[in-house]
């Protein structure tokens, strides 16, 4: 009987990751009735990010009414179990909570994610995990910092004690600085509305903030790897909160033991809505080719969209498949019945590789 691993992460705006795990092992099982087919729902530290870390660890999911980017309330939730919180920072704090002509980060606030942490301290949590992507901000974290201070009854930052016990770890695939060129909005803010201008005013904001943070604190983590991750989140959490930055998908990983996982499988099939060099770079798929590489698993990388093919084979990938036919139009691609029947199509079409 064949062990395969399905490890694929959401296709974002169209499937989750639970969908297309679903979707490839009925294609599997539909050629291999009798094999093992482990799903396993994985994230990077966006989109999924709690339901992946439910899976891995149970808890209870927790409402909170919060202020979305634009300050108006909703209802987000976080993951609690024992003493630890789980957060991921899109369900406050998300671009798809702001319809694209509403979109400007020059406004958008993080003040939602601040209200989200205030309640998971709380309720006694004492490490708290923050997963950083999909943001509609470009704040710096100052609206989380505030949410925070207001949360607590204070008047500055320096006065929130509630803090001190509480250790955070931010997970993020993003490796940018928060300023310049390669910095959180020059990189980032374009795709979040940000105009040229914007983009001027943002790194200009993100660079007094910095400063005025390092002759306050007397030091300056404004260009740690992470730092410009969710506009900038990630330099609020690393200057203000000492948090520790990882890998989104190793910390998931190896929460999971994808490693035990691993052993005796035939293949893991992996993917995402997009493949190209960057997959490279960090990338959700990336991570898990390289804890299979280290047990000898071939890796099958799928995805709705794949450039620079070659590139991703001589990485490792044993092949690299494209789920739609050539000629389909992108708003028919990203439909979810036809994606899940393209991955269950090429699913099935592979599992003659077995």
């Amino acid at each position: 009987m064949k062990k395969i691993i399905v490890a694929i992460d959401s296709f974002k705006g169209c499937l989750t990751s639970a969908e297309a795990n679903q979707s490839a092992k009925e294609g599997i099982l539909a050629r291999m009735p009798d094999a093992e087919v482990i799903q396993i729902p994985v994230s990077d530290g966006g989109e999924g990010w709690l339901d992946a870390f439910q899976n891995a660890i149970g808890g209870l999911m927790v409402d909170v009414n919060v202020k979305d980017p634009l300050l108006r309330s909703i209802v987000a939730q976080y993951l609690i179990k024992d003493e630890m919180a789980v957060i991921e920072i899109a369900k406050a704090s998300g671009l798809t909570l702001v319809a694209p002509e509403e979109r400007n980060p020059i406004v958008a606030t993080s003040y939602g994610t601040g209200q989200l942490i205030a309640d998971a301290i709380r309720k006694g949590c004492n490490h708290i995990i923050v997963g950083l992507g999909g943001s509609a901000t470009s704040d710096c974290g100052i609206g989380m910092l505030r949410a925070i201070i207001d949360a607590f009854d204070c008047n500055t930052w320096d006065e929130v004690t509630s803090l001190r016990d509480v250790r955070f770890t931010i997970a993020t695939d993003v490796t940018n600085p928060l300023c310049g060129e390669n910095g959180a909005a020059y990189i980032f803010g374009p795709q979040k509305g940000a105009t040229p201008q914007m983009v001027l005013s943002l790194d200009a904001r993100a660079k007094r903030f910095a400063e005025k943070s390092a002759l306050h604190f007397g030091y300056d983590r404004q260009n740690i790897p992470g730092a410009g991750a969710a506009g900038g989140l990630g330099y609020a959490f690393l200057q203000y909160m000492n948090a520790a930055c990882c890998s989104g998908i190793d910390l998931l990983l190896n929460t999971i033991h994808f490693d035990e996982l691993l052993k005796k499988a035939s293949i893991v099939i992996t993917g995402e809505g997009s493949a190209d060099r960057q997959t490279l770079m960090g990338k959700l798929p990336y991570g898990i080719l390289q804890k299979a590489k280290v047990c000898d698993v071939p890796v099958i990388l799928i995805a709705g969209r794949i450039n620079d093919r070659q590139q991703l084979l001589e990485a490792g990938f044993s092949q690299v498949e494209c789920i739609n036919p050539p000629d389909l139009p992108i708003e028919d691609a990203m439909k979810p019945e036809i994606a899940k029947k393209n991955i269950k199509q090429i699913s099935l079409r592979h599992s003659s590789y077995l």
